[in-house]
Formats: C-alpha cells, structure tokens, sequence
C-alpha cells in the first residue's frame, strides 16, 4: 500500500500531497460548513411534560406537536434544498426543589407543601404563612446568587445563605416587575426524567432532519439555577448571577436567520416571554422576519387569557402569524 511504500522510505516525496503522490488524483476534501442565513426553527420546549400524560400536560398540545413534525417533515422533501437551515430547541430543565416547586416551601402551619397553582407573595412569607424548607443543600459549584446581583443575599463565613431573606427580596422583586406573582406548579421537565424529554413524534422529525441536512440540533437549556424562574428562554424573570442575565448570543445567533419561525409550548408562559424578549432586543427595521406560527402552540389551562394578550401583543408590534400549513 501507499503507506507502507512511505514507511519503508520508497516515498520520499513529502513535499507533495499525499494523494498526490499515491494516485495522481485530485482528493475531493471533506468539508463542514458553516450555516449563514436561511430559515431558523425555534422550538420552545417541547417536552413531554407539557403534553398530554405529562405533570403540566395541555390537552392540545399532541395536535401542536403533529403540525411543527409535519414543518419538519415538509422542509426536507427536497433533500438538495431543505427550507429549515436551523433547528433550535430550548429546554425547560428544572431540579426537584425549585423555588417554584412544592417540596421547597412548608406551611408555617403545619409544615406540609402547597399545592400547584398556590400563589405565594413576598408579604405571605414574612407573615410566616409560606417559608422555604430549613434543609435545602446548595450545589458545590458556584453561586446560584451573586451578592453583586442581589444585595440582600446574605452568606455566612462557610457559604451558606439566608434562604428566608433571599425568598423575602426575589417574591418583591417578582412582584415589582410587575408580570408575576410566584406561582407553585407541578413538579415538571425534572433534569434526567421521562418528562424532560423532546415529545416523540417531535424527536423523530428532528432526526430525520439532522439526517437529511447534515445539520446538529442546537440545545438552550433554561431553569437549571433552583433560585429563580426562567420562564423565557432568554433570561431568567430575576437575574441571580451572570447565567440568568439576558443570553446576547443566543440572541445575535437568531438575528443571523433569514427568518426565524417561533412554535412550542406554552403560548401562555415560555413560548410568550421568549418571544417578547426577542422582540424587545430585534433591530425593528428587520421585525418582518419574525413569524409565529399560531397552530403549533397552545396555552396551559387556565391560562388561556395570558395566551390571548400574546396574540394582541403580536398584532400591535405588527409580527407575522401563521397557521402551519402555510409557513412554505
């Protein structure tokens, strides 16, 4: 073979290309590309907690589903010319004891949890109503919360922080934004459970997809700190250190796309504030490229008037809406 040849010193023309030397042919190379432009997929958690059978399930959500796999699908008839240059997907991605989880809180009463969809206020947890459990373990790592971030966040010489203050401030703080009170849910989209996963028939397309194009999913998990919320994929609604700030790359990556097409859940809560954080920061010369697609999406129950004032909020910023089967 050429590589023994070489080895055994029958070769000594190293200064010529390999193939070269070997065979006279001109070697075809390999390349990588990078995308530029084109049409982005932005799927906001579409996990199978949100989804029928899931700790949060939406009773639509199954019917979302088909229609963002069939925009898939659809976009990779032509294999040569697929219309989606990008698939990204966010990922709500929470611990077990999240602030906004059950097992964080105990009654002052009689030190059992609230049920989901209790609505705890800054005053309620200085009146001793609600109060965070006297156990919680911080991770190893670095600071959930950064004194810089929140003044108030206490911490004592061995690292441990005053978690009855700290809920006392991040409740006001909440509450002073003015878009939330916090809300207790399910336990949902837990790190490593059945409930985080992309729902199946969503999964499937996005392979098919990578298959086809050549293309790698891009990943953007939000919710992992336990001590604030991250409704929008974004930011977090209280910034606690430089992770929950607002994701500039994330952003001026999207601003890449030609256009950028929104689907997930829920219409409500993520697929809503993720949304408007977009818009907030998108050069408005360029909102046209923005289209969300109104069928691939749906509203928690009880939720449906914050779903609502979505599509108000879209029509008034003068956003593009379309239904599924008309996106191509």
């Amino acid at each position: 073979t050429c590589i023994q040849k070489y080895m055994k010193g029958q070769i000594t023309n190293a200064n010529k290309p390999f193939m070269s030397v070997c065979c006279n042919k001109k070697r075809t190379m390999a390349q990588a590309s990078k995308v530029k432009g084109g049409t982005t997929l932005l799927l906001i958690d579409v996990q199978k907690d949100f989804h029928p059978g899931g700790s949060l399930g939406i009773d639509s959500a199954d019917e979302d589903a088909s229609r963002i796999a069939d925009i898939i699908r659809r976009s990779i008839e032509k294999p040569t010319s697929p219309l989606i240059t990008r698939l990204v997907a966010t990922m709500d991605s929470h611990h077990k004891l999240h602030i906004a989880h059950p097992k964080f809180w105990l009654s002052g009463r009689d030190n059992e949890p609230p049920p989901p969809f209790t609505i705890i206020t800054s005053s309620d947890i200085k009146r001793g109503i609600w109060k965070p459990r006297e156990n919680l373990k911080l991770p190893v790592s670095d600071q959930l919360v950064k004194p810089s971030y929140l003044a108030s966040s206490k911490y004592d010489i061995d690292g441990n922080l005053d978690l009855l203050e700290y809920c006392i401030e991040y409740t006001r703080l909440l509450e002073e934004a003015g878009k939330f009170k916090l809300c207790i849910w399910p336990e949902h989209c837990l790190i490593g459970t059945k409930g985080h996963q992309i729902v199946d028939q969503i999964s499937d397309c996005m392979a098919d997809w990578s298959d086809v194009t050549g293309g790698s999913i891009e990943w953007v998990m939000k919710g992992e700190n336990l001590l604030t919320e991250m409704y929008s994929a974004l930011k977090a609604e209280v910034s606690v250190n430089k992770e929950t700030d607002y994701n500039i790359p994330l952003l001026n990556s999207l601003k890449k796309s030609d256009r950028l097409l929104i689907v997930g859940q829920a219409m409500s809560h993520c697929v809503n504030y993720t949304t408007r954080d977009i818009i907030e920061r998108w050069p408005k010369s360029e909102l046209h490229k923005i289209c969300v697609i109104t069928d691939c999406m749906s509203s928690v129950t009880g939720f449906e008037k914050e779903g609502e004032e979505f599509l108000n909020f879209l029509k008034e910023k003068g956003i593009q809406t379309r239904l599924a089967k008309d996106v191509f």
